[in-house]
């Protein structure tokens, strides 16, 4: 494993850890090197960038905050020929946490959520000290993943510009008021040969990884049982991927976990309650 430095920023270092076959994962880093490590692990067609906000906030808080893309995302490598499966995900997400220098706390939304409960229940010892599952039980509510994925599968073709983007993702989450700017987009967009617009995230991704999910939950039902670790579900209280009726289940698996409902929230949450967010899972770190 190596880990080789590629930029520097004022607030953070990008570097690069090679996956076990070969692919660079780009890894942010924020906060003192020998401060606590809390890992970040993004949702199914997310990038780093999604934790900007409260990763800043937890360097300030003094512990160090480390996100990363996964393969097929953002600043991560591609597969040639797109043959991707969970299990190459899962070896990603152990070989970043393995890079740090002590076991982190992993925070996981949506698909790195379900990683970290996986790892968390199968590995001895635990990767991680501590879990974060950011709207994600280990069974979920298809209908909310179908709409989803049937966002990104909405625009094969790409924009024009930054402004049918925004119109994009705001038809797609028309709760909030306030709409994502240029700046904030250009992180998530590739220009391609033919000028438009098109997501970091490799297509072939949803021929693949979209579709294995409800084939590991009797893996993951059986993993939330293994695991020791404190766990801190944090869910939204306008989730359509979590409902009363997962999270019921998930917490009668695992009586040790803490759940906390931020009630205005989709399954966006750190995007639509980044403060209250920021909040919950500072909480739970410190508690530990």
């Amino acid at each position: 494993m190596r880990m080789v430095a590629s930029q520097t920023r004022a607030t953070s270092d990008v570097c690069f850890v090679q996956s076990a076959d070969g692919l660079a994962l780009a890894v942010e880093t924020r906060g003192a090197s020998d401060a606590p490590p809390v890992l970040f692990a993004h949702g199914f067609g997310q990038t780093r960038h999604a934790w900007t906000r409260t990763a800043e906030a937890v360097a300030a808080a003094g512990f160090r905050a480390i996100t990363f893309d996964m393969r097929g995302h953002g600043d991560s490598g591609h597969l040639d020929g797109g043959a991707y499966h969970l299990e190459q995900f899962l070896g990603d997400l152990l070989r970043v946490a393995g890079s740090l220098p002590s076991t982190p706390v992993l925070v996981g939304a949506s698909m790195g959520g379900l990683l970290g409960l996986a790892l968390s229940g199968e590995t001895a010892p635990p990767p991680f000290r501590a879990l974060v599952l950011v709207d994600i039980t280990p069974r979920w509510e298809s209908a909310g993943v179908a709409r989803m994925l049937g966002f990104m599968r909405a625009h094969p073709h790409g924009f024009a510009d930054y402004g049918e983007a925004t119109a994009a993702v705001a038809a797609y989450l028309p709760h909030r008021t306030r709409h994502k700017r240029e700046h904030e987009l250009e992180p998530l967009l590739r220009r391609g040969d033919d000028g438009r617009l098109r997501w970091h995230w490799d297509p072939a991704l949803l021929e693949t990884i979209a579709h294995e999910g409800e084939r590991y939950q009797p893996r993951l039902l059986a993993a939330v049982r293994k695991i020791e670790v404190p766990v801190l579900l944090v869910s939204g209280g306008r989730s359509d991927v979590v409902s009363r009726e997962t999270i019921a289940e998930f917490m009668q698996l695992l009586p040790h976990a803490q759940h906390i409902e931020l009630p205005q929230a989709t399954h966006m949450l750190a995007g639509d309650a980044n403060d209250a967010f920021t909040r919950a899972i500072e909480g739970f770190i410190r508690s530990l």
